[in-house]
């Protein structure tokens, strides 16, 4: 099939001189993704295992976005978190350099690699997909809604075609096809009156993190003089306090790290190094968000050349002159990625938007946004503004620890605009929160379940906030990804599928912590179950005098109980069961798990308690809930 899709779209292209959108033949796809970055990749392979027919479209002729074209080769959070499409990515990585050891060669990350195996890695999983397309070097220069989807025009060169989909995801960098159709979106900080976030300013601005033009050094020996010539317009006094030794760091508030220890943040495998550093390094501030073509070109190249002084800074002024930049990594002129890293990109106005207390406090909140999870993270939020010129005026947003977190589905869907959905950075969150989305793994989950969504909605005919987000939810389960940010589970764990649900219905819930600079939730599978946990989890399920229990470890026997009192209360079909028959079908059920069934008076872990209640009564689908993650009457 997919020979057949590319053989077409061959065919069908048009020279822009003849091109006229009413003649053209047209090409229809289910799904079609604009942008083959983070995101863009994985919504592909995702939506095409579903069985849809899906059309990537990228700009340059990499995929991967910041993970490649970009050589930001150093995947920041979700270690602990092996969800999904991530993980198979991760996988893959391990496999090509012998092990997880193998790509712990630089500090800053867990997860180093060389730009072009990672790009070589995602070409492989996307030609492995029978239903999924990719044109590169393709840009989009139309769009428009239609009854069915939308017709847009891409443009390969001078050469041109129409394509008709039913979905759309927006999956750019900046989020350019989201304000190409109307979508309503936000740039810079927000103000703290306006998301509640009393570390947000007092007034929104439009300023937006620093982006970097990062650069591959390749170790090319003592005997080789690598250094590049003079930059025009050298300047060296931003650099100045890179490391220790020219500043003070009790006067900067800094922790300046040994030069030699500097260089190893972003070592790579195979004696390459990533230079993105964001102390007094090569870190540059623009806001690019809202300028055409020509002025981005402009800006990004004074970001390149940034760049180039900091190299020639490194190489002359600390002495590294080893270390050239790499000459077989990026298929371009200079040497240099394809494309700048963007920190930050348009927020859109989503059908939710999900802000910090949210993430920090999510049992808190009005809005239970964490049962509508469908994408996980634990880093930081971490945000650069040091180039920015009056970076000293704004809050202080770097390494503000939050718990592991998920992301809600309504993140993904624009409010008021059919058929879409918007993935990588664009994301319907607040500006802090993008501190800690914006990072690789969270994108790529972010992609898989864009994926999932648009591949839903073209199969049940339906507008992507129309889709149940219990639906959204079970197919990103069964394609291994996580709901719930569990850090203390493995998806090979017997209950971690029931404990994935069960925590996404907020019966049981897990404990948010910050250990050093890691971030978790424990949902703490072993422990026995409490009468404290159920009665705050079941407190919007049953009324208080139904969650009496006798002592406060709960045993086997009340949870017998528990079951056939919530199957009364929200079972159509209920039928009373004896307790022989809860028994009966406990074992049988354990039995799968290889578990023992407990005595009547024997307390019950947590997972055991997940197991049971997700297979007998499966709560999870009994009471659906809304993007607000509220329960819905049935």
């Amino acid at each position: 099939m997919k020979n057949k899709l590319i053989l077409s779209l061959s065919l069908f292209f048009v020279s822009l001189n003849t091109f006229s959108q009413q003649e053209a033949e047209i090409f229809s796809t289910d799904v079609m993704i604009v942008g083959g970055g983070a995101s863009g990749t994985m919504a592909g392979i995702q939506a095409a295992r579903m069985g849809v027919s899906v059309l990537i479209v990228e700009e340059t002729p990499w995929l991967g976005g910041m993970l490649t074209s970009a050589g930001v080769s150093a995947a920041d959070g979700n270690y602990r978190l092996h969800s999904g499409l991530w993980n198979e990515f991760l996988e893959k990585l391990f496999e090509h350099y012998g092990g997880a050891d193998s790509v712990k060669t630089g500090w800053v990350s867990n997860v180093l690699f060389e730009p072009h195996v990672g790009e070589a890695i995602l070409t492989g999983m996307t030609e492995a997909e029978e239903n999924l397309s990719v044109l590169r070097n393709t840009r989009l220069t139309d769009i428009q809604k239609i009854n069915d989807g939308w017709e847009a025009v891409i443009a390969q060169g001078i050469e041109k075609k129409v394509i008709q989909a039913k979905i759309v995801i927006d999956a750019t960098e900046l989020g350019d096809v989201a304000k190409q159709v109307g979508v309503a979106y936000d740039i810079g900080m927000d103000s703290r009156k306006e998301t509640g976030e009393n570390i947000a300013p007092e007034q929104e601005n439009d300023i937006i993190q620093d982006l970097t033009y990062v650069a591959i050094l390749k170790d090319y020996g003592d005997t080789v003089d690598a250094t590049i010539p003079r930059p025009d317009n050298y300047d060296p006094r931003p650099f100045y306090c890179t490391c220790a030794g020219k500043c003070n760091e009790d006067s900067l508030g800094k922790k300046l790290w040994d030069c030699d220890f500097m260089m190893k943040y972003g070592k790579l495998p195979n004696g390459y190094y990533m230079i993105n550093w964001p102390i007094y390094g090569n870190d540059y501030y623009v806001n690019a968000l809202e300028m055409n073509t020509h002025e981005r070109d402009s800006v990004f190249q004074k970001a390149k050349e940034f760049t180039l002084n900091y190299i020639y800074y490194l190489q002359h002024e600390l002495g590294f002159t080893n270390l050239g930049i790499a000459d077989d990594v990026f298929p371009t002129a200079d040497g240099l990625p394809l494309i700048p890293y963007h920190r930050e990109s348009r927020r859109i106005k989503g059908v939710v938007r999900y802000t910090v207390n949210d993430m920090a406090r999510p049992f808190e909140q009005a809005n239970a946004l964490y049962r509508t999870g469908i994408a996980v993270g634990d880093y930081p939020v971490d945000h650069h503004h040091q180039r920015y010129p009056e970076a000293h005026l704004l809050p202080e947003l770097h390494f503000y620890p939050v718990p592991s977190y998920n992301l809600p589905l309504g993140v993904l869907i624009p409010n008021g605009t059919e058929d879409m959905v918007v993935a990588e950075k664009s994301i319907s969150v607040s500006n802090i929160v993008n501190g800690t989305t914006r990072l690789q793994p969270v994108c790529l989950l972010i992609g898989q379940a864009s994926g999932v969504l648009a591949a839903l909605s073209v199969k049940l005919e339906t507008t992507p906030e129309n889709v149940s987000v219990r639906a959204v939810q079970e197919a990103l389960l069964q394609h291994g990804a996580y709901l719930m940010p569990y850090s203390d589970i493995k998806p090979k764990h017997p209950a971690f599928k029931a404990l994935q649900r069960i925590g996404a219905t907020g019966i049981l819930r897990g404990e948010g912590k910050n250990i050093g600079w890691e971030n978790h939730t424990h949902i703490y599978p072993d422990s026995v179950i409490t009468r404290k946990a159920l009665k705050i989890g079941l407190s919007e399920w049953l009324p208080d005098n139904k969650l009496e229990f006798k002592t406060e470890v709960v045993s086997f026997k009340e949870l017998l109980k528990l079951m056939d009192c919530l199957d009364k209360t929200y079972n159509p079909q209920y039928k009373k069961v004896r307790r022989n028959e809860w028994c009966k079908n406990s074992e049988n059920i354990l039995e799968k798990y290889r578990l023992v069934l407990p005595a009547m008076n024997e307390p019950i872990s947590r997972a055991m308690f997940a197991i049971l209640l997700d297979e007998l009564l499966n709560p999870f689908e009994l009471r659906q809930v809304d993007h607000d993650g509220k329960f819905m009457v049935n």
